[in-house]
C-alpha cells in the first residue's frame, strides 16, 4: 500500500514543477539541493482514496472524525485535498451534515473545482473503493504517518537552507529550528478531551474517596506544614510562582521544598531543576550546608571544623541518593524547556519541576517581533501549558520589583515584573519576605532575625493568607514556625 511519488503523472501533481524552482539557479546551490529533496514525498494514495471513500459513504459520521484527527495537508495528492476540503465545507454548512454524490458534485461544479479533482466520474469512483468504513481510523493514521515524514523533510530541509544563509545568530537559529521539529507533534498529537459527565464524576469521587481515607487530598507535600494545610499539597497541572526580591532566599525555600520531597529514604520523588541563575555546582554547596547545617561562609572560607566532615559527608551520601535533576544551561528558552521537560518525564517519571527564575527564560522569536511584554506572557503560558501537558505541578521563581522597598518590604502580588500575564496563568501566588531585610536599625533587626512568611496572595483552589516561617541565614534553610511563634 505504502509508495513513493517518485514519477507523479504531472495532471495529479501540478505543483511538481514549482518546487523545482528556479531553472537558472545552480544545480550544486544549497536552495537547489534543498528543492531536490522535496521532489520525491511520501505518500500513501491508496490510504488517501480510501479515507475520501469512507467520507463519501457516511458524511454525517465519518466526518466529524475526520475533523478531530486531520487537516487538510495530510493529504498530498493536490485532488483528493481539494475534495477534502469541499466535502468539509459542505459538512459545516449544510443542515444535520447532510450530503451526498449530488451535492458533492454540484459544489465542486459552481466553485469550477470539478475539473481539479478529476470530473464526476472519478469523484463516483472513490464512492467505491473500499467496501465498509470499518477501518476508518486504520486509513487516517496511514496519512497522518506520510504526513508526519512529510513535515519533518519539508522543515529540515528548509533547517538546511537556514544554515547555509547563516543569516541569524546561532542560538536563535536552533531555537528556532527547536521550535519547528516540535510543532510537528503538537500538530498531529491531538488529543480527544471531551468526557462525558458519568466519567467526570466517576473520577471526582474517586478523588475524593482517596482524600477522605488518605485524611487529605493527595498533592505533593512541601514539607512545610502550614503551606500544605492552605494548599493540601501541589497538584499536577499547577503553576506556582514564588515571588520575592533579590537576597529574599527564594531559591533556598524552593530548594527546601525539592529537598523535603526527594531526599528522603522512603518513596523519593524525581523532581528536575533548571537553574537559569546558579551553577549546578553553587546550587548543591547552597542544599548541602542547609542540610547539614554548615555555615556557607566556613566552606567559602576554608574554615571547617572536625565535627563539619561528618556531617557532610551523611548528607552528600542522602544527596546523591535523591532523584533529582539539574539543568543550570543559561539563557534557556521556553522551546528548550519543553523539550527537556518531555524527556525526563518520559525517561524518569519527574513529578515536579522546580525554575530559578522565570524572567531569565527566552522566548526570542516573540520577544524580536513583539517585545519584552509579549515574550513573558508566551514564557509564562508555556510553563503552564508545560504544567498541564505533563501534569505535574511546577513551581517557578519569580522577580519583583522595587515597590515593596517604599512600603517596608510588604509584597503585592501586583508588583511581579511583567505581572499581568503572571497572575492569570499562575494557580498560586506566594510571596517571600523576611522583615529582618527592612529593619529600623539594629535592635530592630535582632528582634526581627529569622522571622520570615510566605504570603499566599492568589490560589484558585484555597484560601490566602500568611504562612509563617523561620529563616537561618547562616545555613540558608527555611524551618516551620508555628503562628504566634517567636522564631
Amino acid at each position: 500500500m505504502d509508495e513513493a511519488m517518485t514519477a507523479a503523472p504531472p495532471q495529479e501533481f501540478s505543483e511538481k514543477d514549482s518546487l523545482r524552482g528556479d531553472r537558472k539557479r545552480k544545480k550544486g546551490s544549497p536552495k537547489g539541493k534543498a528543492e531536490e529533496a522535496l521532489r520525491s514525498m511520501p505518500v500513501n494514495s491508496d490510504a488517501e482514496r480510501a479515507v475520501l471513500s469512507c467520507l463519501l459513504q457516511d458524511p454525517v459520521n465519518m466526518i466529524p472524525r475526520a475533523i478531530e484527527t486531520m487537516q487538510p495537508d495530510f493529504f498530498y495528492i493536490p485532488s483528493h485535498k481539494t475534495l477534502y476540503t469541499v466535502l468539509l465545507d459542505l459538512y459545516k454548512n449544510r443542515k444535520g451534515g447532510a450530503l451526498d454524490l449530488v451535492v458533492v458534485n454540484t459544489e465542486l461544479a459552481d466553485k469550477e473545482l470539478l475539473d481539479a479533482v478529476g470530473g464526476a466520474k472519478s469523484v463516483a469512483e472513490l464512492l467505491n473503493e473500499v467496501p465498509t468504513t470499518a477501518l476508518f481510523d486504520d486509513y487516517m493514521e496511514f496519512l497522518k504517518e506520510k504526513f508526519i515524514l512529510r513535515r519533518v523533510i519539508s522543515d529540515c530541509t528548509q533547517c538546511v537552507a537556514g544554515a547555509y544563509e547563516n543569516a541569524e545568530p546561532p542560538a536563535v537559529f536552533l531555537d528556532s529550528v527547536e521550535k519547528q521539529i516540535l510543532s510537528i507533534r503538537n500538530e498531529t498529537e491531538r488529543e480527544n478531551n471531551i468526557d462525558d459527565m458519568r466519567s467526570c464524576v466517576s473520577r471526582v469521587l474517586d478523588q475524593i474517596d482517596q482524600a477522605y481515607n488518605g485524611n487529605g487530598a493527595a498533592g505533593l507535600k512541601t514539607g512545610f506544614h502550614d503551606l500544605d494545610d492552605m494548599t493540601n499539597g501541589f497538584f499536577g497541572g499547577e503553576m506556582i510562582i514564588v515571588a520575592a526580591r533579590p537576597s529574599m532566599g527564594k531559591t533556598s525555600f524552593v530548594m527546601n521544598i525539592v529537598e523535603n520531597i526527594s531526599v528522603r529514604k522512603d518513596n523519593p520523588i524525581p523532581v528536575a531543576v533548571f537553574s537559569l541563575e546558579m551553577s549546578s555546582e553553587s546550587l548543591v554547596q547552597r542544599v548541602l550546608c542547609s542540610r547539614a547545617k554548615v555555615k556557607m561562609s566556613a566552606i567559602r572560607g576554608g574554615m571547617l571544623s572536625k565535627s563539619d566532615f561528618p556531617k557532610l559527608m551523611v548528607e552528600a551520601q542522602a544527596l546523591a541518593n535523591a532523584p533529582i535533576f539539574i539543568d543550570d544551561t543559561p539563557g534557556l528558552s521556553i522551546g528548550e524547556l519543553q523539550a527537556k521537560a518531555r524527556r525526563l518525564k518520559k525517561e524518569s517519571d519527574i513529578q515536579l519541576i522546580a525554575i530559578d527564575y522565570l524572567q531569565l527564560l527566552k522566548a526570542p522569536d516573540v520577544a524580536r517581533r513583539d517585545g519584552r511584554e509579549k515574550e513573558v506572557a508566551e514564557i509564562s503560558g508555556g510553563l503552564k501549558s508545560i504544567a498541564k501537558e505533563l501534569n505535574i505541578p511546577i513551581i517557578v521563581l519569580a522577580q519583583l520589583n522595587r515597590n515593596p522597598d517604599s512600603r517596608g518590604g510588604k509584597p503585592r502580588m501586583s508588583d511581579l515584573r511583567e505581572s499581568g500575564s503572571i497572575e492569570q496563568d499562575a494557580d498560586l501566588v506566594g510571596l517571600l519576605m523576611r522583615s529582618e531585610v527592612y529593619a529600623d536599625d539594629e535592635e530592630d533587626r535582632e528582634d526581627k532575625s529569622g522571622e520570615a512568611e510566605f504570603i499566599i496572595a492568589k490560589q484558585r483552589n484555597g484560601p490566602t493568607g500568611e504562612v509563617p516561617l523561620v529563616f537561618h541565614k547562616e545555613y540558608m534553610r527555611f524551618d516551620n514556625r508555628a503562628k504566634g511563634e517567636e522564631p
